[in-house]
């Protein structure tokens, strides 16, 4: 593909502009033109390591809305011609997977919209993100359902919780050939109800067992109530997991009882939530699985990171000051497009301080569902080693 270069924005380099649009820009422009440019292509315009995205529409302005910590967060697209085409060529490593919006300003309204032309999309709980999937980057096989592969079954477990004076309704996955001769290995899901609708954790948990790269096991799926105070390193949290959840789960299943046998895993906040459990408890669970946590922390000065973020600050200062043991084994991903991803990684030497074994991850994702997804394999396989890794590893 041949390439001129367009300018961008003052203090930017200048990006090059695909064959493709300079013959577009060259032709008539009529709408029998673009309509056959856009059938002809796919989108976002790929020429690795630059990829360009396009717009059709009436419009003012339109900007690039993506989440790429580092870049700036609303690119101009330049204008073909006097048509209604508009175009942002960026530049992006291989192996990424960017989530993204298109902005649209038209007669002083502003909207933010999915990319009608690109098909690839994420969901999450605020609704769609449209998806560009670098080269590399492959959505992997272990994450996608197999009518082949025997389905775990679900629960309903209701705690009757005093720490937080209410009703708790917990939904805990069964792993297929559940029998109550057996016991298993518990893990503690963090925004469980989350992690299974938009990271397909019941698919991944199916798809891993029937593989042997995990052992079959119990997961209690934990909803909170009020997410923002009760994951920020909330006492009657980890009171309401340890004295509550955890018996509520040993008389309902047969679980094995050490440790080393059981986890707690969350993202974000969850993941905040998570490890705040094991650090008021570290004699009760083994495995952490901590992804993109918000493990907000100051060495100097104020956080100015917001009244939520508060308790987690503490925490986190008063842990980083002395750090103690909370687990056997703890496993950290992160993606590198996270704002989070300093935080994240300061704490694995703190974490390897105290003896700990911790394993550490960065993919090229940012805060979002299906990088946590993609991270559960590596994750779920070492902190619980099915009989396929305990044999060949």
């Amino acid at each position: 593909m041949a390439w001129h270069e367009a300018a961008g924005l003052e203090g930017e380099s200048p990006m090059p502009v695909p064959a493709t649009i300079q013959e577009l820009e060259a032709g008539d422009l009529d709408a029998a033109a673009i309509d056959a440019f856009l059938e002809a292509h796919a989108f976002p315009l790929a020429e690795p390591p630059f990829y360009t995205f396009v717009y059709r529409g009436a419009a003012d302005v339109v900007r690039l809305r993506h989440w790429i910590f580092g870049l700036a967060t609303s690119l101009p697209f330049t204008r073909v011609g006097r048509s209604d085409v508009w175009y942002r060529t960026v530049e992006i490593p291989d192996d990424s997977r960017v989530e993204y919006k298109i902005e649209v300003v038209s007669r002083g309204k502003a909207g933010w919209v999915a990319d009608d032309l690109n098909p690839q999309v994420a969901r999450d709980p605020f609704g769609t993100n449209s998806v560009l999937a670098a080269r590399g980057y492959e959505e992997p096989e272990w994450a996608q359902s197999d009518p082949g592969v025997s389905a775990g079954s679900f629960d309903e477990l209701v705690i009757e919780s005093r720490a937080f004076e209410s009703s708790r309704r917990v939904m805990v996955y069964r792993p297929p050939g559940f029998r109550d001769a057996r016991k298993y290995p518990l893990l503690v899901v963090h925004d469980g109800p989350e992690y299974l609708e938009y990271s397909r954790l019941g698919v991944v948990l199916d798809r891993l067992t029937a593989a042997l790269e995990i052992p079959a096991m119990v997961v209690a799926l934990v909803p909170p109530q009020d997410r923002m105070e009760e994951y920020a390193a909330d006492e009657r949290h980890a009171r309401f997991v340890v004295e509550e959840l955890l018996p509520g789960l040993e008389d309902a299943y047969p679980l094995r009882e050490s440790a080393h046998s059981r986890g707690l895993m969350g993202a974000s906040l969850g993941a905040v939530a998570a490890f705040d459990v094991a650090r008021r408890h570290p004699d009760r669970f083994g495995a952490l699985l901590l992804q993109s946590g918000s493990f907000a922390f100051t060495d100097i000065g104020d956080a100015e990171r917001g009244s939520v973020l508060e308790p987690v600050i503490r925490m986190m200062n008063g842990y980083r000051e002395a750090p103690v043991r909370v687990a056997e084994r703890v496993f950290l991903s992160v993606g590198v497009y996270e704002p989070l991803v300093s935080e994240n990684r300061a704490l694995v030497p703190v974490l390897r301080s105290t003896g700990m074994d911790v394993r550490f991850v960065e993919a090229r994702d940012g805060h979002n569902w299906e990088n946590w997804r993609d991270r559960l394999r590596a994750g779920l396989s070492w902190l619980f080693p099915g009989p396929l890794w305990m044999v060949y590893e």
